[in-house]
């Protein structure tokens, strides 16, 4: 549930309703535009790696740095300083951030000493916690609220794996018959892996550690939210047992399975993210020795088979580790050496699209923070030099990233950072209409100064609120309306002052 209010500026027409916007990839990764034919497939989950979909054109590698930033926008002072101020509020204050970590590592610690010493399952008793997301990318913006929790299961030295589509998702299968605690969760052939039946164990092992598991505050409860057939996910939420129970955090906690380094990633992503430019080839190899993760999830779209029993690589780890060394030289952002503007401009990005949207939640339903988290990463690839991310730029960088967004969007296409044959704007997976109208409102948000960049938000749930709250800033476009009338309104309000005059000298004709 979502705690925000809608924001008052007026821009195009839809809901004035909240929604949650979720910083979560399984709310993005979904078939490509494309799926392979039958002969494209390959039971060792192999297949002839296609050639690079090509990017927008305004993302050719300038020659110039900086200088050559797009500057279509006509970017104002007022609008450079209101970028400024929004990413200047988007950090998390640190109080914040420890009481909401010491709420959330009480009930991951409780919940793994709980795995590990139940007997009733035996295969999540080595489970291991991972940590990712967008709280330990440290780009999570306004408040700790959301934590991603990667549950490492243990699994066999190799698998078979077969492509179910163009590289993202596939059906597992053990070489040969188990005996391993695994057996509780193949199919009847004694091969595939299920992951709709692990996922149904974990929800069912979370459940009962919950009967018996007290949370830190009293005042608040741990509890499971309502399963969903596309996420991969366990979810659960912290709540106020007093009042109206209002939701204060919540955790994803995803099962996952991590193939072992001797087979490597499938053939389709095996040749790695095109960081050469950016990163090096060196930390390319070392990103594709990241082990390979699988989470059960669903495969959408007509065409799908085996949906049920699909799973989907994970790319959580290696999206961490790009984002944590995000410079093209080793020491970008570390103490005592040259800062730049990166992971401000995808927090900014985070951000209004969060206000989006809180907005339009039916017209833009679709949408979600991991589009906008791929078309950033594209960005890096293709302005691979730290110059052109300078901290002075800021305002211009992300104005050029706003405007990458929202050319994927007129182009209808997408492509997945890691499996570019793989279209997040797909027509199947993302409505038409809903593309054309997320270009129009990244379109008007620029013409009107970016008025959703900052969404009204509450005081971190976790922070006694205080009764004084400072107010924020609002948009140059919108101070402006406030502080000027129109003409029109101008002309309007003198004809009525003339009226009213008139009328009261008629009136006192008449009594005279």
């Amino acid at each position: 549930m979502d705690r925000r209010q809608r924001s008052q500026q007026p821009a195009l027409k839809g809901s004035c309703s909240s929604t949650r916007v979720m910083d979560r990839e399984d709310e993005a990764l979904t078939p490509a535009d494309v799926t392979p034919n039958a002969g494209q497939r390959s039971s060792g989950g192999g297949s002839a790696v296609r050639k690079r979909k090509q990017l927008p054109k305004q993302q050719q590698q300038p020659e110039d740095g900086c200088s050559e930033l797009k500057e279509s926008s006509a970017l104002s002072p007022e609008v450079a300083d209101w970028i400024k101020d929004c990413a200047r509020e988007l950090k998390i204050r640190k109080d914040d951030r420890s009481r909401a970590a010491e709420v959330v590592n009480d009930f991951r610690d409780s919940l793994l000493k709980f795995l590990k010493s139940s007997t009733d399952q035996p295969f999540f008793q080595s489970a291991e916690f991972l940590n990712t997301g967008s709280y330990f990318e440290k780009v999570k913006i306004h408040s700790p609220d959301e934590f991603d929790m990667m549950l490492k299961l243990q699994a066999p030295a190799r698998f078979q794996t077969t492509m179910l589509d163009d590289g993202l998702f596939y059906r597992l299968d053990l070489l040969h018959p188990t005996r391993s605690p695994m057996k509780a969760f193949v199919l009847e052939n004694e091969l595939t892996v299920s992951p709709s039946r692990i996922l149904s164990e974990m929800y069912r092992l979370v459940r009962k550690f919950l009967k018996a598991y007290t949370a830190p505050d009293p005042r608040c409860c741990w509890e499971v939210n309502r399963k969903r057939p596309s996420s991969p996910a366990v979810t659960l939420s912290l709540r106020r047992t007093d009042g109206g129970g209002e939701e204060l955090i919540s955790v994803d906690v995803v099962p996952a399975l991590v193939v072992h380094s001797t087979q490597g990633w499938p053939q389709a992503v095996r040749r790695g993210p095109n960081v050469d430019e950016w990163l090096g080839k060196k930390e390319r190899q070392e990103i594709m020795n990241l082990p390979c993760i699988f989470v059960p999830k669903r495969l959408k779209g007509p065409n799908a088979k085996d949906t049920k029993e699909s799973w989907r690589i994970s790319f959580s780890l290696v999206e961490k580790e790009m984002i944590k060394n995000h410079g093209h030289t080793k020491t970008c952002c570390e103490a005592n050496s040259k800062k730049c503007c990166r992971k401000q401009c995808l927090m900014l990005l985070k951000s209004l699209i969060e206000g989006l949207k809180q907005r339009f939640p039916e017209e833009l339903e679709d949408l979600c923070s991991y589009h906008g988290k791929t078309a950033f990463l594209h960005t890096l690839s293709l302005r691979s030099t730290d110059a052109m991310w300078a901290p002075k730029q800021l305002p211009v960088c992300f104005l050029n990233l706003l405007e990458t967004l929202e050319e994927f969007a007129r182009r209808r296409t997408l492509p997945h950072y890691f499996v570019p044959e793989c279209n997040l704007f797909s027509t199947r997976v993302f409505h038409r209409k809903s593309l054309d109208f997320l270009v129009s409102a990244l379109k008007q948000q620029r013409a009107e100064g970016l008025p959703l960049l900052k969404p009204p938000g509450p005081v971190s749930p976790l922070r006694p609120v205080s009764p004084m709250e400072e107010p924020s800033r609002r948009p140059p476009m919108a101070a402006a309306h406030d502080s000027h009338f129109t003409p029109t309104v101008k002309l309007v309000f003198a004809l009525t002052l003339v009226l009213c005059v008139l009328y009261i000298i008629k009136v006192t004709a008449n009594v005279n």
